[in-house]
């Protein structure tokens, strides 16, 4: 099977995560696509982060049971914070059977050279990429690069959480039962 791995906080998942998924497992020769929640992204600052049990609740009532997608919570037990080749080695380790891929933005390929053993990631693994608006490829680095024309959403979850903080409705960024709970447990207020 081909997995594409969608590493992120998804703090919180939007509509913007889920049309990039249903993307890639639509119109690349992936199968299946598995958000890949991270407990702390080493690039941000956990104390911004809603506990990652309750994103990894947001994820999944927001993918439902599309079987086209899942939710991995591999990086919950490995140390903090997360490095994306030590989730990539766990992975092959219980997964030999699948082919990984990593999906990112643009933004994130171009800091790329900046990530733990990120020579091993672009020899090792196919990269699927999706503009991301502000961000401008200009330099591709050496490896299994796919750009692709996957359409550009101006939506962040940064976005989303101060808009919640300043009592605005934004229920139509995020998937309905997503909101719900998000406005039933009060979350990000």
């Amino acid at each position: 099977m081909k997995v594409g791995l969608f590493f992120g906080s998804f703090n919180p998942v939007h509509i913007g995560h889920l049309a990039i998924a249903n993307y890639f497992v639509e119109f690349t020769e992936l199968d299946q696509i598995w958000f890949v929640i991270s407990p702390q992204n080493p690039f941000k600052k956990k104390a911004s982060l809603l506990d990652e049990y309750a994103r990894k609740e947001l994820v999944e009532i927001g993918i439902k049971d599309d079987p086209r997608f899942k939710v991995s919570t591999i990086e919950f037990n490995l140390p903090q914070p997360s490095y994306t080749i030590d989730t990539l080695t766990h992975l092959k380790e219980k997964y030999p059977h699948h082919d990984f891929s990593l999906i990112m933005g643009g933004d994130n390929l171009k800091s790329l050279h900046k990530w733990k053993n990120a020579e091993v990631i672009l020899n090792d693994y196919p990269i699927y990429v999706y503009q991301r608006p502000g961000t401008e490829i200009t330099e591709i680095p050496k490896g299994n690069i796919h750009l692709t024309e996957a359409p550009h959403f101006d939506i962040s979850a940064t976005f989303i959480r101060n808009s919640i903080q300043q009592g605005k409705n934004i229920s139509f960024f995020l998937p309905h039962d997503v909101w719900e709970c998000i406005d039933k447990m009060n979350y990000y207020r």
